[in-house]
């Protein structure tokens, strides 16, 4: 078996098991293995990579102490498949007509090919005059709005999304990024803060203007560590609510 090429540059400083967890960091984000599919054999991968078994599983132990790979006894390591389900909805909790717990269905308000911001420019890694994906979407229950989202995407990897049809975007855009794009989301900063509704945001919501919203906003990562989705998503802070288990 012919030794795996390592890209260049490669920071020579960096022991081999550290320059092998940022090769296959990079493997994993451009989606040679996808999400719950093993990645080769120690064997095959110490044979790629000319280094002994202890040297790979340091790479390895990296790549699972920080969520990319789980290790499954007599099967293999696999790519973890982050869940981003429900995280939003630790901030929200939203009840249908008749009382009992919903999580609503999203609607895509516009697409377009904009230059974004300082802030979206700079949270993206893009070079000044770069145009970007933007989306707006609004959030229902019972087609009542109650969370408005402000969505941008690099349109480097996510070329799929500027074509695909608004009625073919589905509730969780993370499964359709890797489904359309194979682009996976492997985790992510948040933050929260209470801001005062917009006339814009008041309208989407059908709140006052100057009323207390909360904005979570967030800022997604893939494998590498390269961002690939500013996301902003506002709500009334009458439905606002938090809550952790500590242990």
């Amino acid at each position: 078996m012919s030794a795996h090429r390592l890209p260049t540059p490669m920071d020579d400083r960096l022991p081999r098991y550290q320059q092998i967890r940022d090769d296959l960091a990079r493997r994993i984000a451009a989606s040679e293995w996808l999400p719950e599919q093993a990645i080769p054999t120690e064997a095959e991968l110490t044979g790629s990579y000319a280094v002994s078994t202890g040297t790979l599983r340091k790479a390895i132990d990296l790549l699972v102490a920080e969520g990319a790979l789980t290790r499954s006894q007599g099967k293999g390591t696999f790519i973890r498949r982050p869940r981003f389900d429900s995280s939003l909805f630790r901030f929200f909790r939203f009840k249908s007509r008749s009382g009992e717990a919903v999580k609503p269905h999203a609607r895509v308000l516009s697409r377009e090919l904009a230059q974004p911001d300082t802030e979206v420019r700079s949270a993206l890694r893009l070079e000044a005059g770069q145009t970007a994906i933007h989306l707006s979407r609004l959030r229902l229950i019972d087609n009542a709005p109650v969370l408005a989202e402000d969505i941008w995407l690099p349109r480097d990897g996510f070329q799929a999304i500027e074509t695909l049809q608004l009625d073919a975007f589905e509730d969780l855009l993370y499964p359709l990024y890797e489904k359309e794009c194979r682009q996976v989301v492997a985790s992510a900063t948040e933050t929260l803060r209470v801001e005062s509704a917009s006339a814009a945001l008041g309208s989407l919501l059908q709140v006052a203007v100057a009323s207390p919203l909360i904005r979570v906003h967030r800022v997604a990562f893939d494998f590498a560590g390269r961002p690939i989705e500013w996301r902003s998503t506002w709500g009334a802070a009458d439905g606002f609510e938090y809550q952790i288990d500590i242990r």
